[in-house]
């Protein structure tokens, strides 16, 4: 089984250190800016599993090999076992997947009051790790709480910790994703977390971009510790797209001769502390321009530090963004 990188490279990007996120594609409704320009008029499971594959498909050739899902992505974790099950030559891919988020949409995109509940209990870890098991298998590499805030019961429940430390002695990275303007504190109190003197963490996925790089110091910290480190939303879900960027990303990239999307994917993938760098694409036109972030050089990504957002600012505008 491939196993995650303990630090991240020092060299330039290259497309092996981008991944493919599914959040976008695995069920109909979800808060990015212009998914009805994005997805197919019907969007089917049929529609939506033909379309997962073929990103994946794109992906793969391409040279990615860290595929993500989430127990609250519709049926990703299912379109991904699928792929994976018809290319079974595809030995080297590293899947990730995240747990404590309940879908509940049911498949609908309006009149839904809630689309999805969040609980960090031992009886959800029980069930949902049970639920990505059976769908994909002894392919998952790495097993995320989702969404850790500070306040979560995943930082200071023993119970859940034994349960998290035993899979990990199986084999399976175990970490945390983190939302919200206290990230940071987050991620510090993650790296306390022990069982019986080991770490029980020693992975994440962050929300870094060039409006909110408020996480980057304690991601640093995450790495010095050798925990694997995946950037999540580095468009922040579709303000750094061409069609939604602010007149001065778009003249920075106008000025190096590159796309927003690869301008702002190059920002986050010149971190030291990077290992992966997630892709949210919903098309395979996306993905092909979100792929020529590697070719950007890094000492031209300097003036994109003047785009940051304080952090509360930043969450505030993500949380007011429509589900459709």
């Amino acid at each position: 089984m491939p196993t995650a990188p303990a630090t991240g490279p020092t060299v330039s990007p290259s497309p092996g250190r981008f991944g493919l996120g599914t959040a976008a594609v695995g069920r109909p409704g979800y808060l990015t800016l212009g998914r009805d320009l994005d997805l197919p008029a019907e969007r089917t499971v049929a529609a939506l599993r033909e379309r997962t594959h073929g990103l994946l498909d794109a992906a793969y050739a391409a040279g990615v090999r860290y595929f993500d899902a989430a127990r609250s992505y519709g049926r990703a974790e299912e379109f991904v076992g699928e792929w994976l099950a018809a290319h079974p030559a595809a030995d080297d891919v590293l899947v990730g997947s995240k747990w404590g988020y309940t879908y509940t949409a049911d498949w609908q995109t309006s009149g839904v009051p809630v689309h999805e509940v969040k609980e960090h209990s031992v009886a959800v870890f029980d069930r949902q790790l049970a639920e990505t098991r059976a769908l994909l298998g002894e392919r998952l590499n790495v097993y995320l709480v989702h969404s850790v805030t500070p306040d979560s019961p995943a930082l200071t429940d023993p119970a859940l910790h034994g349960r998290l430390a035993a899979l990990a002695d199986r084999g399976v990275r175990v970490g945390l994703s983190t939302s919200g303007p206290a990230q940071a504190e987050a991620i510090r109190a993650a790296l306390a977390v022990t069982v019986a003197g080991r770490p029980v963490f020693t992975a994440v996925q962050s929300t870094w971009n060039v409006l909110e790089p408020s996480a980057g110091p304690a991601l640093g910290e995450a790495h010095a510790a050798g925990w694997f480190v995946v950037v999540k939303e580095g468009m922040a879900n579709g303000r750094l797209a061409d069609r939604n960027a602010a007149d001065a990303l778009r003249a920075l990239a106008a000025g190096i001769g590159a796309s927003c999307d690869a301008l702002a994917l190059a920002a986050a993938a010149a971190q030291p502390w990077a290992d992966v760098v997630l892709s949210g694409a919903a098309t395979t036109e996306q993905l092909a321009s979100n792929l020529t972030a590697p070719a950007l050089d890094p000492d031209r990504l300097a003036a994109l530090a003047g785009l940051a957002e304080p952090a509360e600012a930043y969450w505030r505008t993500r949380a007011a963004l429509p589900w459709a």
